[in-house]
């Protein structure tokens, strides 16, 4: 009686192996046809505050946990997913953070091409996937090297990003880049004059929030 349950109860273990298995699989890499254009402009520009927050002050399990909930709350992520996203992003960005030229600035892009990948399985956009990491690198490299490429030049390079995964024109995306390059311009200038305040935080997350209110009204 005692084998005869042991061998049920190993039964049931292994069958609820598999079935986890398979679940995780199809959580993971399942094709899904989730809507991209359907975020919170709001929503999306405080978690983004929040994570540039992380990502300055160099705390990047906190930056994990952020990217999970903007991907499981603003894309519709599932669950496991958005683990895996998160994990991607969070590498990527401090794999660059850590560069100090452009050779190794670059050895974040594999990881970004996997972020990527991520959201073009989750979404419902055909975007270019190797051309969308290539852009986001090239926007962090412009940022990082504003005052090489200039302001105008951060403006565009976040327009182009976004017009990448959109399918939109980078015209038509001007005023979301300029929004989102006026709030980095905002942290550089205040953690360059001895550190950012609560205010010009705040003020960060009006701009982000109105970065992404523009792009939704181009997108829709």
């Amino acid at each position: 009686m005692a084998q005869q349950k042991r061998k049920t109860f190993r039964r049931f273990c292994l069958n609820a192996l598999a079935i986890f298995v398979v679940y995780a699989a199809a959580d993971l890499f399942w094709p899904v046809n989730n809507n991209l254009r359907q975020f919170d402009p709001v929503a999306l520009g405080k978690l983004e505050t929040d994570m540039w927050r992380s990502y300055y002050d160099r705390k990047p399990v906190k930056l994990f946990f952020e990217l999970t909930e903007m991907l499981r709350t603003q894309y519709k992520f599932p669950w496991l997913r958005s683990y895996l996203g998160a994990y991607y992003a969070t590498k990527a960005a401090f794999v660059f953070k850590d560069g100090k030229q452009r050779s190794d600035y670059e050895k974040a892009l594999p990881t970004l091409e996997s972020y990527f990948a991520t959201i073009r399985r989750t979404g419902n956009i055909p975007f270019d996937v190797p051309n969308a990491a290539k852009l986001e690198l090239e926007w962090w490299i412009v940022h990082r090297q504003r005052d090489h490429y200039g302001k105008a030049a951060l403006d565009t390079a976040c327009a182009d990003a976004a017009a990448a995964i959109y399918l939109v024109s980078p015209d038509s995306t001007l005023e979301h880049g300029r929004l989102r390059a006026d709030a980095m311009v905002i942290r550089d200038d205040q953690a360059a004059a001895g550190g950012v305040r609560e205010e010009d935080w705040a003020q960060i997350d009006r701009l982000l929030q109105g970065c992404y209110r523009s792009l939704r009204r181009v997108i829709q």
